[in-house]
């Protein structure tokens, strides 16, 4: 067994280190150029050889996947800008945020308050036990036993938390919407560089007609052919 495993290392790897070396590049043949310059001579372009390696990684470009914006602005408001490079956006996604959860920490924190306080003025409870715990805004309340008031409040502060809610939600799907249109267009051509020609054409059947060339940036002119 030993034997075996020496000859396969021996003369099997090398050769095939040899095809892997063939492997790694390939000969393009381009066309041979005889010039015969003034002083008589010939001079002869010859084959070269390209690393496809090289090629590759000059040729293959990773594509801006929206997958993953729409993945981290889902997880995170905000990761899907920054991996879509629009720094300038982290601030609008924030206040988007932000400003929805601060009020519904702020009508929740006010519910809790005034919750607190219906239950004490519906008691009757007038110890100093029960009226210390109790807002000193809502206190006059209290003390006067105006339980509708209160409920009122109590009724505002939930609904505003509510609509608080609804709105952050929203924003929250709408900066998620927002980085995975922005992935779509990563690799959109948005220049400035359009340009518009009229130029003869021949339509099918030799008829003679117009055709208008657009060209958008670097991109291939587009030609449509239906004038004649």
């Amino acid at each position: 067994m030993f034997r075996v495993m020496l000859v396969f290392i021996v003369i099997i790897m090398p050769l095939l280190m040899h095809a892997q070396r063939r492997n790694d590049s390939i000969t393009v043949s381009r066309p041979v150029l005889a010039i015969n310059d003034s002083t008589g001579n010939i001079k002869v372009e010859r084959p070269s050889k390209v690393d496809t390696t090289k090629v590759k990684d000059s040729i293959v470009k990773p594509k801006h996947s929206p997958r993953k914006a729409a993945l981290r602005s889902a997880i995170i408001p905000g990761w899907g800008q920054v991996y879509n490079k629009k720094y300038w956006k982290l601030p609008l996604v924030a206040a988007a945020i932000g400003i929805p959860a601060y009020l519904v920490y702020y009508n929740q924190e006010w519910y809790n308050r005034t919750r607190y306080a219906v239950k004490v003025a519906a008691a009757g409870n007038n110890l100093p036990i029960f009226l210390d715990q109790v807002d000193p805004q809502l206190l006059p309340l209290v003390k006067s036993g105006s339980v509708n008031s209160l409920i009122n409040y109590r009724n505002e502060f939930r609904r505003n938390r509510d609509y608080a809610i609804l709105v952050g939600l929203l924003l929250w799907g709408l900066n998620v919407v927002d980085a995975t249109v922005d992935a779509h267009l990563k690799d959109f051509d948005v220049s400035d560089d359009l340009s518009l020609r009229v130029q003869p054409a021949f339509l099918p059947g030799n008829a003679a007609g117009l055709s208008l060339v657009f060209t958008i940036g670097n991109n291939r002119p587009k030609t449509i052919s239906s004038l004649r």
